[in-house]
């Protein structure tokens, strides 16, 4: 071939419509009616159930675990997962802790949610990279549950020696833990549930910029909620809408109570933190392991507190007594169930999103899969034997995920060896933590919420991307704050769907022409090299046709073909009226005279309809044809069927032929079953625009040889 020389394809086919690419012409493949898909699936499950591969696919697809540990190289992973499971069980101690003490519980609980939940996970899970256990978002939303269903106002007590009522610690940290096991069972079921229906993909309603401002919401509720062991006192407990700024109008009021102690272990302890995990970012490609900062941390505010005891000389609010070995397995109070009930479902939509999307991350990193539907039912699974055993309800821990990752990990493997490291602490070292200050675990929470506090950067790059994602960011992100993460995650994912709402009845209507000498057909305004096609409007809307924009759509055809057809049709009528009313007249009245002036009038009467008409040597700008270009359309309701018929009726009585062309298959059943389909409508459906074009071209090129032949 020659340099620079031009390859041109050209394709010779025969005009299609609906009919030609029916298989035999005139017919439908025939659709199976719901009851017999539910008599077929019934049959074949029956057939296939018993079977010898059915029930080991079932099987190793219901336990993972089964399925690739068999297979697991110990020579490539064993090294990294070990030192994966170290690094992250000695992350585990201080997040178990502080985030129990965020849920309301006693911080013990929190190692328990770090050792049952991880080795369920690790039978059931299929993410090979992420990190279960306790999580700042979740904890925040079960101590919103544990704090309203068992306020300190209900466990206050008179003490005869002092004459004052005091806090009966004790009681209130037992009611809680059967507030927090009720709702984190519940929540496990519901999570169970809609895997086993397959609704994993729930999740998709929770878009990125929602959760990113949902989380970050949400961390401003972590960060308050920890004020009063930054501080040192006891602030009023508020529940429902707005509780947020009245906490922190009640924080700001007894600022002047704070326990100087407190704060100056407080300031101490994020200032070093801060500091050594500036240093860990540093060191991190000269060291294989980074520098374990939150154990380090506790265990040298442990040794201080006990040294010069905090609590005793300056009132310094410690962790307190942390019993040694596992509890046995309690079942949650079933009494609690109706009060909950409600957090329990949001709590595992939010706990399985976070989930997900992490995994989701990493699979695609690494290049294997993570069943979103076995995904739910390990994490339900995890929450709810979990809580037969006294734990928290738990999620995906972002940073110990990147943790986990960083250093080596490469399979769930590492993820059971962090609950053997935690499994240790808890019997035989949980103990030595009881003077451990809870200001310091406020500090650990602080800073680990770093990186959810970079998520306000997201702002600026989503206006610049897409303005309705940043709506919806900044909405959610407010809406958390006001109504609190469970009110707040309901009324973010409504506003998300009511964008979705909108946007579909604002779409864009859009006059496409031909870009020369192809088949293909482009909206005029955006492609200046398009050229329209003399005599036919070809229209778009880029969004699916329903009842909410019907109406919208018809307008907008209407004014982009410049055919005002309620003006023509009540012309029409009038003329119609006159005719009448000239015949009657007529019949009536035989004088010549009068006859004459119904004639001229009559006349007049005609013109003026005639320069309303469609006509092509009077007004070659208007079309003869208009083609409907559905090809974005994925649905359509009675209305919108109802809508089609009536354009084209409205516009043939007006002379201007309509075609629809690119259907989708069931939009052709949409047409078919709203009663569009007869003899004459079929022929208006065409496969592509392109054939739409070539039938009205070949129809006026015929009519014009017929006119040619009959003046000859």
């Amino acid at each position: 071939m020659e340099e620079g020389r031009e390859l041109v394809n050209r394709v010779h086919r025969e005009i299609v419509d609906e009919q030609a690419v029916e298989k035999p012409p005139g017919t439908l493949i025939p659709k199976m009616s719901l009851c017999d898909k539910v008599k077929h699936s019934v049959r074949s499950n029956l057939r296939l159930r018993c079977s010898g591969p059915r029930v080991k696919r079932s099987l190793l697809g219901s336990i993972p675990v089964l399925s690739w540990l068999p297979r697991y190289a110990i020579k490539e992973n064993a090294l990294g997962d070990l030192i994966s499971g170290l690094s992250v069980g000695i992350m585990q101690l201080p997040q178990g802790m502080a985030y129990a003490l965020l849920a309301g519980v006693a911080p013990v609980f929190g190692l328990y949610s770090s050792f049952y939940p991880v080795l369920i996970y690790f039978i059931f899970g299929t993410s090979k990279h992420i990190s279960i256990g306790t999580f700042a978002v979740i904890s925040v939303m079960l101590g919103g549950v544990t704090e309203r269903l068992a306020p300190d106002s209900n466990f206050m007590i008179w003490d005869n020696m002092t004459n004052v009522s005091v806090l009966d610690v004790l009681a209130r940290d037992a009611e809680r833990m059967r507030v927090a096991t009720a709702v984190t069972f519940l929540a496990g079921l519901f999570q169970i549930l809609l895997g086993l229906v397959h609704f994993g993909f729930v999740v998709t309603y929770l878009s990125e910029p929602l959760v990113r401002g949902y989380t970050t919401g949400a961390a401003i509720h972590v960060i308050v909620s920890q004020l009063k062991y930054t501080f040192g006192f006891s602030p009023l407990r508020y529940s429902g809408p707005l509780s947020l700024i009245y906490t922190v109008l009640e924080i700001c009021y007894l600022i002047p109570q704070t326990n100087i102690g407190t704060l100056v272990v407080s300031i101490v302890a994020i200032i070093s933190l801060i500091l050594a995990k500036e240093l860990n970012s540093y060191l991190s490609k000269k060291i294989p392991v980074p520098i374990p900062v939150e154990l380090l941390g506790i265990t040298i505010a442990t040794l201080v507190s006990w040294q010069v005891n905090l609590q005793g000389k300056y009132g310094v609010d410690v962790v307190g007594e942390i019993p040694s070995g596992l509890q046995p397995p309690v079942f949650p109070p079933t009494s609690l169930f109706g009060q909950v009930i409600g957090d329990a479902f949001a709590l595992s939509v939010v706990g399985y999103g976070i989930a997900i999307s992490l995994g989701r991350i990493f699979a695609l990193k690494y290049g294997y899969k993570v069943d979103s539907n076995q995904e739910l039912i390990a994490l339900g699974l995890s929450n709810s034997i979990g809580a037969v055993f006294q734990c928290i309800a738990v999620s995906c821990s972002m940073s110990r995920s990147m943790v986990q990752e960083s250093t080596g990990g490469k399979t769930q493997v590492a993820g059971a060896l962090s609950a053997v490291v935690i499994l240790f602490i808890t019997l035989w070292i949980g103990a030595l933590f009881e003077d451990l200050p809870k200001a310091m675990l406020a500090a650990i929470i602080y800073v680990n919420l770093h990186g959810m506090m970079k998520q306000f950067m997201d702002i600026p790059a989503l206006w610049r991307s897409n303005k309705t994602d940043m709506v919806i960011w900044v909405a959610t992100f407010l809406l958390t704050l006001l109504l609190n993460p469970d009110l707040g995650l309901a009324a973010s994912i409504g506003f998300s769907m009511l964008t979705v709402i909108f946007r579909t009845q604002l779409p864009k209507y859009s006059k496409l022409g031909q870009v020369p000498n192809t088949e293909i057909y482009k909206p005029l305004e955006d492609y200046p090299q398009v050229r329209e096609v003399p005599g036919i409007l070809i229209f778009r809307s880029s969004a699916t046709l329903y009842f909410a924009n019907a109406e919208m759509y018809q307008d907008a055809l209407d004014k982009k073909s410049g055919i005002d057809i309620t003006k023509i049709l009540s012309a029409k009528k009038k003329l119609e009226a006159k005719k009448k009313k000239y015949e009657n007249q007529k019949a009536k009245n035989a004088a010549k005279n009068n006859t004459a002036d119904m004639e001229r009038e009559l006349e007049e009467h005609e013109k003026d309809v005639a320069a309303i008409q469609v006509d092509a040597e009077s007004d070659p700008s208007l079309p003869r044809a208009i083609i409907l270009d559905l090809s974005p359309v994925n649905f359509l309701d009675t209305v919108g069927v109802k809508t089609l018929r009536g354009i084209v009726k409205d516009y043939g009585q007006v002379g201007v032929e309509v075609a629809l062309a690119s259907c989708q298959s069931g939009v052709v059943d949409n047409l078919r079953t709203g009663n569009f389909s007869n003899d004459k409508a079929t022929s208006r459906l065409f496969a592509t625009v392109h054939d739409a074009v070539l039938h009205f071209q070949s129809e006026r090129t015929h009519v014009s040889e017929v006119i040619t032949a009959t003046h000859f």
